[in-house]
Order: C-alpha cells, then sequence, then structure tokens
C-alpha cells in the first residue's frame, strides 16, 4: 500500500491491486474513506470521519490533484 501524501495525520494512499475509476484511499486516527479522482471528486465511502474532517479531506485533495492522478499512473502505467 504506497502512501503517496501525507498531510495533518491523513494518509493518502493506494493498494497495489487498484482497479479503475482513478480514486485514493484515506485514513487518521480509525477513520477510513475512498474517493474517486476522475472525473471530478466524490466520495464513495467514508466511515469513521465527521463531516469538518471531509471537508479537510476534500480540501487536500483540490489541493493536490494533479498529483495524486500523477501518483496514480506512475503506479499503475
Amino acid at each position: 500500500m504506497p502512501t503517496v501524501l501525507l498531510v495533518n495525520g491523513f494518509r493518502f494512499y493506494f493498494y497495489m491491486n487498484e482497479h479503475l475509476p482513478v480514486h485514493i484511499h484515506v485514513t487518521k486516527a480509525g477513520g477510513r474513506a475512498k474517493f474517486i479522482l476522475l472525473p471530478e471528486i466524490e466520495l464513495t465511502f467514508s466511515q469513521g470521519f465527521k463531516i469538518k474532517e471531509i471537508r479537510e479531506i476534500i480540501n487536500i485533495i483540490t489541493d493536490n490533484h494533479d498529483y495524486l492522478i500523477q501518483k496514480w499512473y506512475e503506479t499503475f502505467n
């Protein structure tokens, strides 16, 4: 599970057997979530995160969107 980004305690990572659509997994302190990155950012799963944390994660993804997509293609291309 390569970690591609660590911000404010949030770990953004992929599993090595990933599949389309392009997406990212996020964990922090027992919370976990999955976000599709393309064609737009979309929360597909969340457990243990508060709304405020989800907003923060979306802001982090938005700020690092190109980087996360680049890492996906580097890892799975």
